[in-house]
C-alpha cells in the first residue's frame, strides 16, 4: 500500500510538468520593456488533450510607432496595425479566451509581464493563472543543447520556424516542441 501511494506521487511529480489542457500564449511587442513598449500582435491556442481545439489570434494598434527593427523582426509594419484595435478593446476578449487555463509559453514571463502591465494599467486587475514555460522544461530536460531559444528547440524537434516572430506561429511552435517535449520526458 505504501509503495504504490509513493508511486503514485512519484508518478504524479514527473507528469505535472505536462498537463494535457491549457493554452499557449504568445505576443510581439514593440520593445523588451513592458513600461515603454507596447503589445502589438496577442495569440492563444485553447488545448484540450495535447490537440489545438481553438484559436485566438489578432494585431494591436499600438499609441506609437513600430520602428524599423522590430518590422524587420516580426514583418509587422505600423500600416498593418493602423485599423487594429487598441489593447483596451483586445484585452478583455483574451482574457476571456484564456480563462483560468493553465498558461504555457516560450519564455512566457516575458509575456506575461506585458499583459500584466497591461491589465493594471487599464483594469487595475491582475492576472491568477499558472504557467508553464517550455524553455524551462527544454533547460530541465535537454541539457544536451546549448541553446533554448524557441527557434533553437524547434529545430532540434524537426518543428517548421517558419513565421517566427510572429505570434500564432510561434504559438504553434511552443505547442508542438512542448508535445515533443512531454513524448521524450513525461513517464508513462
Amino acid at each position: 500500500m505504501k509503495y504504490n501511494l509513493l508511486m503514485s506521487q512519484i508518478f504524479s511529480e514527473v507528469n505535472s510538468d505536462f498537463p494535457a489542457d491549457y493554452t499557449v500564449i504568445d505576443i510581439e511587442t514593440t520593445g523588451l520593456s513592458c513600461d515603454k513598449c507596447e503589445i502589438i500582435e496577442l495569440s492563444a491556442l485553447k488545448v484540450r488533450d495535447y490537440k489545438v481545439v481553438e484559436k485566438f489570434s489578432t494585431l494591436v494598434k499600438p499609441e506609437g510607432k513600430i520602428n524599423s527593427f522590430i518590422t524587420s523582426l516580426t514583418g509587422i509594419s505600423n500600416d498593418m496595425v493602423k485599423d487594429a484595435l487598441p489593447i483596451t478593446s483586445i484585452l478583455p476578449k483574451f482574457m476571456q479566451f484564456i480563462s483560468g487555463d493553465i498558461l504555457l509559453g516560450h519564455n512566457v514571463s516575458f509575456d506575461l509581464r506585458f499583459i500584466k502591465h497591461n491589465l493594471k494599467k487599464y483594469y487595475n486587475s491582475d492576472l491568477a493563472n499558472k504557467s508553464i514555460d517550455t524553455m524551462r522544461i527544454s533547460r530541465k530536460y535537454c541539457k544536451m543543447l546549448s541553446s533554448h531559444k524557441l527557434s533553437s528547440i524547434a529545430n532540434f524537434y524537426n518543428v517548421s520556424t517558419e513565421g517566427h516572430h510572429r505570434a500564432l506561429n510561434d504559438c504553434m511552435m511552443t505547442h508542438q516542441i512542448y508535445v515533443n517535449l512531454k513524448d521524450d520526458y513525461a513517464k508513462n
